[in-house]
């Protein structure tokens, strides 16, 4: 099964109700909280496929990095904005997102957030242990970084793009750290030489 099989049956198994989703990285860590109206599954769809997503269109998420999709159904429309602006600011809080704009918290937020309906893969295994690799990792988040700076420098400027550029930033010092460890080099002091 190709990864694009893979992705597709997996998606099938998202639920089709209204709610907020939230979209995960290799490690299952958040990296944008959604919300859809019309459907899970076909907002999330959009994203996977760079159909119509403006987050995708605006270079803030790599759809290379997303393995794993949770999923908040909710019964109502007016739930919608109170948990993902709960969900919004405990995922942020642990690790920057890199959402477009940032959830209204109000007094109605639940305070504490629901476990998801449903967590699907949307990776194979083997995908995930592949681009796992610091070795591909690292270069990849380069580019996507150098692209988001030229969307930023050539289409659109906004403090929502600018704030995606940091939490790209973040993860880059994360996977520069796994790299140097997978390479066995060792971080210097500046200044620091071999004759010292």
């Amino acid at each position: 099964m190709t990864s694009l099989q893979f992705r597709k049956a997996a998606m099938r198994k998202l639920t089709t109700e209204i709610g907020v989703y939230v979209l995960c990285d290799l490690d299952e860590v958040p990296i944008y909280v959604g919300q859809s109206i019309k459907g899970i599954r076909g907002r999330v769809s959009r994203h996977l496929t760079s159909a119509r997503s403006d987050v995708i269109a605006n270079r803030q998420i790599d759809v290379w990095e997303i393995a794993y999709v949770k999923a908040w159904p909710v019964k109502r429309l007016a739930d919608i904005p109170h948990l993902e602006a709960r969900l919004f600011k405990t995922f942020d809080k642990r690790k920057a997102l890199m959402n477009g704009s940032i959830p209204n918290l109000s007094r109605k937020v639940p305070q504490k957030i629901p476990s998801p309906a449903q967590t699907i893969q949307v990776m194979s295994d083997e995908d995930i242990k592949v681009r796992r690799d610091p070795m591909l990792r690292l270069p990849r988040q380069i580019e996507h970084i150098g692209r988001l700076v030229d969307h930023i420098l050539s289409v659109k400027d906004s403090a929502q793009l600018r704030r995606s550029l940091a939490a790209h930033f973040e993860r880059l010092d994360a996977y520069r750290e796994a790299f140097l460890r997978q390479t066995g080099s060792v971080r210097r002091a500046p200044g620091e030489t071999d004759e010292e």
